[in-house]
């Protein structure tokens, strides 16, 4: 698109029945409606929690340049389908433990350098990874001739659906180690993968940080708010219909009808951490309305008192996922999972000049400074200068 075309954010706080939000026990009554709109709708919703699985540990030895960290292969089997499994590799830091742990279903993309394992397990944390391509192929091709689809051929969820299952596994695999903290996981993805990075965070409320990076349409994107040249439901649907369940199509030139955007999505994560890294320079993944998204589901999270929870960072560039968007990420890991202070911060806003594309507000709590026209900080330069110093 060659310029910003926003409507109105529907409302997360409004009941199907027309009645509003008002308590926090009222929103735990909502949020199935959201998930159910949302999750039904764009993913086709989620494939089967499996009836049983069975972890196969493979191989464990000790990596010399990785400070001697454990190197652990797992294989996770569904047991509704013997035939279908896949590998979940583990690197842990040397020491007692338990370690947080980072997850990524991105090791088809190879984003995670050496250098940057060493700076996860540096910093007391594990890295496991699987190949979110082994759940589902991702070669342009609406067939569901293989991986999943063949398990559940009734189903009608999407591939980022089965690659958000993906990470539902690894985690049913991590909480029964004893050198992972349960209760600091944290998922992280690029592109595609931040797309099913931020719905696996939005349906396992096991997953304590969700960090998608330059996720863009159908992750931390928005329909309704398109900046310059972003993507746009058609052009998705036209290239990538297998990503989507069939009843996105409806939608399609019609986006101000949806009964959600994908705030709703970022909602789904609260009060649990969320931080979305994006480049300012990526128009296709549409950064501008990814801050719009941000603010209205801050929203929700300052409803649950945990606004500080909720995060974003931008920096100058295009389309990737490096060094850059993993530090920010790492920090704002360190802060919200271990209490460590981190080096910038998670709220500067890059888009002075746009209004919050939404009228609506958090029940009960006054208006917010992003309310107030202010919509965050405002920074110049738009990168934060100790994360600018420390990206190559």
């Amino acid at each position: 698109m060659t310029k910003m075309h926003t409507t109105e954010l529907p409302d997360p706080f409004r009941f199907e029945d027309g009645r509003r939000v008002q308590t926090v026990g009222d929103w735990h009554n909502r949020r199935p409606e959201l998930a159910k709109a949302i999750v039904g709708v764009e993913y086709g919703g989620m494939p089967p929690t499996p009836s049983g699985f069975q972890t196969e540990h493979l191989h464990t030895c000790n990596v010399e340049r990785f400070l001697g960290a454990s190197y652990s292969k797992y294989r996770i089997i569904n047991t509704d389908d013997r035939s279908f499994h896949f590998r979940l590799d583990l690197l842990v830091p040397p020491g007692k433990g338990p370690f947080p742990v980072v997850l990524t279903g991105d090791g088809c993309y190879r984003y995670v350098t050496d250098e940057l394992t060493l700076d996860i397990l540096k910093r007391g944390f594990i890295l496991a990874q699987f190949h979110r391509t082994d759940i589902v192929p991702d070669i342009y091709s609406i067939e569901r001739t293989s991986g999943l689809y063949l398990v559940y051929p009734e189903a009608t969820f999407g591939a980022l659906a089965a690659w958000a299952w993906g990470y539902h596994r690894c985690v049913d695999v991590l909480v029964s180690l004893d050198k992972v903290n349960a209760d600091a996981i944290a998922v992280v993805g690029h592109s595609r993968g931040g797309k099913a990075a931020l719905l696996a965070g939005a349906t396992d409320e096991r997953i304590a940080l969700t960090a998608p990076n330059g996720s863009g349409s159908g992750g931390a994107g928005c329909f309704r708010c398109q900046g310059p040249e972003s993507e746009t439901l058609a052009d998705s649907q036209r290239m990538i219909p297998y990503w989507y369940g069939p009843k996105l199509w409806d939608y399609v030139g019609k986006e101000s009808s949806m009964p959600f955007d994908q705030h709703f999505l970022k909602a789904l994560v609260a009060p649990r951490a969320l931080i979305s890294t994006e480049g300012l320079g990526d128009l296709w993944s549409n950064p501008s309305g990814t801050w719009q998204t941000h603010l209205a589901a801050r929203e929700v999270f300052r409803f649950l008192g945990a606004e500080e929870r909720i995060g974003i960072w931008y920096r100058e560039g295009g389309h990737d996922h490096g060094k850059a968007d993993w530090i920010a990420f790492l920090e704002f890991m360190a802060w919200q999972l271990c209490g460590r202070e981190p080096e910038c911060r998670f709220c500067l806003n890059p888009y002075p000049g746009i209004k919050p594309a939404f009228s609506w507000e958090a029940p009960g709590n006054g208006r917010s400074s992003e309310r107030q026209g202010q919509a965050g900080d405002a920074v110049s330069p738009r990168i934060t200068p100790d994360v600018r110093e420390r990206t190559p």
